[in-house]
Parts: structure tokens; sequence; C-alpha cells
């Protein structure tokens, strides 16, 4: 199957939820303590948002490609106002400025040469603890904006959390100080206070930044979205045709073995691909004349020459109303 095709299953058609829309906000784990979710302010997409749906270029974690800079490990968690539990099988998407402050896939006056690159964007799917982890650059700034990543919580195909984060200032501009080979422009002249983004409240859009042993830093965020963590809630609107319902594997997260169960509207020829985080197919279990009703595959990473890892599972479903496919993630005990 083609990689494309799976990106089509995996929705990236999007995520459903039984809440209503609203906003989204982001919570920082290190700078503020959580007693309680709160949700964000909506912030805007700015002017280069590409729609990481529709290329499967972006299911990723290294969003790097060939771009120097300090290498800036990303985790964020997401997190349901319901119950201010994990969510997970959302989709993150992010995108950033590269050192210089130029973004990949256009080109603007300030933006001169960048159409057609795709550096610095990605998505992942949250795992069992609703984590996502992106491995990237620490971006630099332009004129008018602090430093900031941009995010997208997409929920479902009516409600997507959009919004940024940056870092605490002393940090950064010690990042940049120490790396002024790369970082050329200096410190960054803007404050949280004097940028027009975040001048209006910014206290849990600021992610931590702990710098690593050989260099590089890590960055943490927690995200509070409308939604309800550890419910199974969170299932794709993908175009299932109500040929089938996939579930949640379980035990998830495992070890050796887990089971995958699914229903069966009709008699059907089934497939299930394993894909890693990097966006490659790593296994196919074939499952041919399935009947209609309750049923469950049972996958063991040790039989299939695959090491402990968390993996997107996707189901395809091929009967005489067509071929259909939806997917989620499976998570390994670390």
């Amino acid at each position: 199957m083609k990689r494309s095709d799976f990106l089509k299953g995996a929705g990236l058609l999007g995520l459903s939820t039984v809440l209503p829309v609203a906003k989204a906000e982001a919570i920082s784990g290190e700078i503020n303590a959580r007693t309680s979710c709160v949700l964000i302010p909506s912030e805007t997409e700015g002017p280069f948002p590409l729609d990481l749906t529709e290329n499967s270029t972006y299911f990723r974690q290294d969003v790097r490609e060939t771009k120097t800079g300090v290498k800036l490990t990303l985790k964020m968690k997401i997190l349901g106002l319901a119950n201010c539990e994990a969510m997970q099988n959302v989709r993150v998407n992010i995108w950033a400025c590269d050192k210089d402050g130029l973004y990949s896939g256009y080109s603007q006056t300030n933006n001169p040469g960048q159409a057609g690159l795709t550096y610095l964007r990605g998505w992942q799917m949250t795992d069992a603890g609703g984590e996502v982890e992106f491995t990237t650059i620490f971006p630099g700034w332009y004129t008018g904006r602090i430093c900031h990543i941009h995010f997208q919580v997409y929920v479902s195909s009516v409600y997507r959390a959009v919004s940024q984060l940056t870092f605490p200032a002393e940090t950064k501009n010690t990042l940049y100080a120490e790396n002024t080979s790369l970082y050329t422009k200096g410190s960054d002249p803007m404050t949280v206070a004097t940028d027009n983004i975040f001048s209006d409240g910014y206290n849990y859009q600021v992610a931590t930044l702990t710098k690593n042993t050989d260099g590089s830093y890590n960055s943490y965020l927690e995200v509070t979205v409308d939604g309800s963590g550890s419910t199974g809630l969170m299932n794709y609107e993908g175009e299932t045709g109500g040929q089938f319902k996939l579930k949640q594997n379980y035990p998830n997260p495992f070890s050796d073995n887990t089971t995958i169960p699914f229903t069966l509207t009709n008699a059907a020829d089934v497939q299930i691909d394993l894909w890693d985080l990097a966006g490659k197919k790593v296994a196919t279990i074939n499952k041919p004349g399935m009947h209609a009703g309750e049923q469950e595959i049972t996958v063991n990473l040790e039989s299939l020459g695959l090491a402990k890892a968390n993996y997107i599972y996707q189901l395809e479903v091929k009967n005489s109303n067509g071929t259909f496919r939806q997917c989620k993630m499976m998570t390994t005990l670390k």
C-alpha cells in the first residue's frame, strides 16, 4: 500500500469528539503547577500554515531535514478538559521558522525562496499517555515576533485547537548567546509583553526549556483541549463507510503481545499494517475472508521482527462495497 493511502485512512480526515467546539489552552508542566485544566486562548495560525492533512510528507517525528541549528526535542501532552486526563489518538501538527526566521512552503518578500520546501513541519498522533514528541531545531526570531512554535491539535473536522508556544526569555537568550555561529541575529529583542500575539496573556503558553550535556535542549508543554481523556471517545471520522468499527488495542500500553479488536458489518478481507513514527510501513498482517461480527487480531512484535516502540496500526477492510481504512496508535511499555 502506498504511504499516501495510509494517510488518507489516517484522516487525515480528522478525529471526532462528543463535546462542543471551544478554544484550547496550553499548560507548562514546569513553570505552572497544574491543579486543574485550563482552555488556551486560540492564536492565529500565522501567514505560513500549510495544510498538513493533505501531504504525507509531514507524518514524521524528525522535522529537521537539512536545517542546522541547536537540536530541540519537543514533547507535548494533550489533556481533555472534561476530566483533565490524557487524550490518545489525537493528531498534533507543529510548524516553525528556521534559525534565520524563514518558513518553508512560501516565498514572499520577507520569506524569499522557500516555496516548495517542507522543513520544520510535521505531525504525530498522541500515544496512550496523550504524548507526542518531535525532533526539531530551536527556532530563530524575525522582526515583530518573539521566538515561537506554532501548533495545532486536530480534534475533529469541526474543531482544531490552534495556538503557539514560546520559551523562558533568559534560557532562550542564553541559547542564542552560546551559539552565535548559528544564530547570527543575537538575542531576541521581543518579550511576551511586547509581542502582539502573547501580550494578551501567555502563562499557559510558555514551554519548559532544559539544556542537555551534549548542548541540545528538551522542551515540554501540556495542552488542554475540549474533550475527554481516557474514555475512548476520540475516534476517527475516517471513511469507514459503516463497514467496520476499529477499537483501541488492548492491553495498551503493552510489552510483547497486544490484541486489536474490531467489528465488521459485513464479511470482508482484512489487512492490518503497522507504521513506525517516521512514516515507514514495517509490517503487514493479512486475514482474508473474515466473517461479520466481533473480531480480534493479536499482534506479537517479536514474531514480526519489530523492536518495542510505538506504532500506528491501520485496519483495511475490503468487501463488495469497496475499500475502507482507519488507524490508531499502539503504545509499548518503556
